[in-house]
């Protein structure tokens, strides 16, 4: 249930209860690696026949993205860039590597991306799947913050061909997972 040309895979996070998910997006010139830990030995042979760059959704999903070593692009900081991984930062309107970015749980620092190519939404920390279907996680909000404010900074996703629903935390979804989230 994946499109094509994206690999998915889950891993332990060190700092997380359960395991959280990762994508490849693979357009067979450029290999995409979405919010990454653990990368695979299948999505790692394709490292030296790709460019390779990585897009966190929000900063504090660094993961392994220093250690794999390359270009990273990253939403504003959530804490002082000495602190971070260097990166290109990107913003709400923003289109990189063909995915478009969208506001998330936190406004500027957890973005939610759109790829028209593939017909999929990805999302960080503010659509997730624990078990209990794909949500706005009303805890995880900030002070101030409802799941309504947020679900209608995504509803316009809902005006897109959109198929799956990529999410960081949780296996990957469907439009109808989409629509019911954002009900």
């Amino acid at each position: 249930m994946l499109p094509e040309g994206v690999h998915h895979w889950t891993a332990t996070h060190p700092e997380w209860e359960g395991p959280v998910s990762a994508y490849a997006i693979d357009d067979g010139e450029r290999l995409v690696l979405i919010d990454p830990i653990d990368v695979p030995d299948d999505v790692r042979a394709l490292f030296g026949s790709r460019e390779v760059v990585t897009v966190l959704t929000s900063t504090w999903h660094e993961r392994d993205a220093a250690a794999l070593g390359f270009p990273v692009w990253a939403p504003a900081p959530d804490r002082p860039e000495d602190q971070l991984v260097p990166a290109t930062r990107y913003a709400i309107g923003d289109s990189l590597f063909g995915l478009e970015a969208y506001p998330g749980r936190e406004g500027q620092l957890d973005l939610v991306l759109w790829s028209e190519r593939l017909r999929a939404v990805i999302a960080g920390d503010t659509l997730i799947d624990l078990g209990k279907g794909l949500e706005i996680p009303a805890s995880w909000l900030p002070d101030g913050v409802t799941v309504e404010q947020v679900a209608a900074g995504l509803r316009p996703l809902l005006d897109k061909p959109v198929e799956f629903v990529l999410p960081t935390h949780g296996e990957p979804a469907d439009r109808a997972a989409l629509e019911h989230a954002l009900a």
